[in-house]
């Protein structure tokens, strides 16, 4: 939420990039189109493998009230929020069952989207970066699942190693 294009690139490239990574299935940019943050993550799923894919210039009203109409859950990460290490809101969102929108701001947060979120999360209640908040709250969720996962369709796989760096093409059956 809030992305501006003149100066936010980097940074919502790396929420999408932390996203994908930590096994969300999409990002939705709300209120504007960005092509080139399109095209950045379009190839690293191309390269690297999905699914996941972005949707923008939804009105973020829009698409929290869509989300919540297919019966699905809204997190939104806050310095506000329960804090997600000494709290049970974690375990209450997992007993849900549902599929989750995790929104993170760029900019000032709408007020009203603290009345309509499900849940307010903090990652400490501490200024912070919103990728450093999605990579927690993910990981957290996850249980740390995400760190092994093999995505589909990868054209390229790090070989793990002690020292350097092996990237391999993945072959095609």
């Amino acid at each position: 939420m809030g992305h501006r294009p003149f100066r936010d690139n980097r940074v919502t490239s790396h929420v999408c990039l932390t996203a994908r990574a930590f096994l969300a299935s999409k990002v939705i940019i709300s209120d504007v189109v960005d092509e080139k943050i399109r095209s950045t993550v379009e190839k690293i799923v191309n390269s690297w493998g999905g699914p996941f894919s972005v949707e923008m210039g939804v009105p973020w009203r829009k698409a929290v009230s869509n989300w919540k109409a297919r019966g699905g859950a809204v997190v939104l990460l806050t310095m506000y929020g329960e804090n997600i290490a000494n709290s049970d809101v974690l375990e209450r969102i997992t007993k849900l069952g549902k599929d989750l929108m995790v929104i993170v701001g760029s900019e000032k947060i709408d007020p009203e989207c603290y009345k309509i979120c499900d849940f307010q999360v903090a990652i400490g209640n501490e200024p912070h970066a919103e990728t450093s908040a999605l990579a927690v709250f993910l990981h957290e969720f996850w249980r740390g699942r995400q760190l092994t996962h093999k995505f589909k369709g990868a054209k390229l796989r790090v070989i793990p190693q002690k020292r350097g760096k092996k990237v391999i093409k993945v072959k095609r059956g």
